[in-house]
C-alpha cells in the first residue's frame, strides 16, 4: 500500500496528534484541545488545535466515534464532514448534545411560555459516562471526540444529457422504495 503523507501543524500547546488505535483502524482518533461544556440541546464547535495540509486529490472525513455515539447523547452533527485539500484553517469538530432540555411553564399575562430550567437541575457527565444519560456533558482537553479518515477523491466530469439510462424498472417509489426487510 502506498504511504500518503498528511502534514499537521499544532497551533496550541500539548496537543496529541491524531493516531490510529490499532493496526487495522481506518480512522485516526482526534482530540479536543480545550475544556468545554455542552448544554442539552446545544451545538458547539470543538477546537482540535490542529491545521492539516491535505494532499491534493484527498479529503479528510470527520466521523463519530462509535463508543461516544452509543454511550452518550453527543453527536457529530455533519457526519461525515468533508475537509477539502485547500482548507488551511484549524480543524473543528461540530458536536451536538442531543439531551432533552428541561423546561417549566411560566404564565405571562394570558399566555404560557416554556422557560428553560437552571443549570443546577442538570447532572454533569463526562464522555466516559455510560448509559446515554440526559444532561450537561464536559469535554476535557485530550478527550477523543471524533475520528478522521483520509480518503481519495475522484473528480467528476459533469456532462449534461437529455436522458439517463434506466438500470432497474422495478424501483418507482423513490426514498425507501426497497422496503425495510
Amino acid at each position: 500500500m502506498k504511504e500518503v503523507v498528511l502534514k499537521v501543524k499544532q497551533i496550541k500547546d500539548n496537543i496529541i496528534l491524531p493516531e490510529y488505535q490499532s493496526f487495522g483502524s481506518s480512522g485516526m482518533d482526534i482530540r479536543a484541545s480545550e475544556d468545554i461544556l455542552i448544554m442539552p440541546g446545544e451545538t458547539k464547535l470543538i477546537s482540535t488545535g490542529l491545521i492539516f495540509e491535505i494532499p491534493e486529490g484527498y479529503e479528510l472525513q470527520v466521523r463519530p466515534r462509535s463508543g461516544l455515539s452509543l454511550n452518550t447523547p453527543l453527536r457529530v452533527t455533519n457526519s461525515p464532514a468533508t475537509i477539502d485539500s485547500d482548507y488551511r484553517l484549524e480543524l473543528g469538530i461540530i458536536i451536538n448534545n442531543s439531551s432533552e432540555k428541561i423546561y417549566n411553564v411560566v404564565e405571562v399575562g394570558n399566555k404560557y411560555i416554556l422557560k428553560e430550567q437552571e443549570k443546577s437541575l442538570y447532572n454533569v457527565y463526562d464522555i466516559n459516562t455510560k448509559g446515554n444519560m440526559n444532561g450537561i456533558y464536559s469535554i476535557k482537553k485530550g478527550d477523543r471526540v471524533a475520528q478522521i479518515v483520509l480518503a481519495k477523491v475522484e473528480k467528476a466530469n459533469i456532462i449534461k444529457v437529455d436522458e439517463i439510462k434506466k438500470v432497474n424498472t422495478t424501483r418507482s417509489g423513490g426514498f425507501g422504495s426497497t422496503g425495510t426487510k
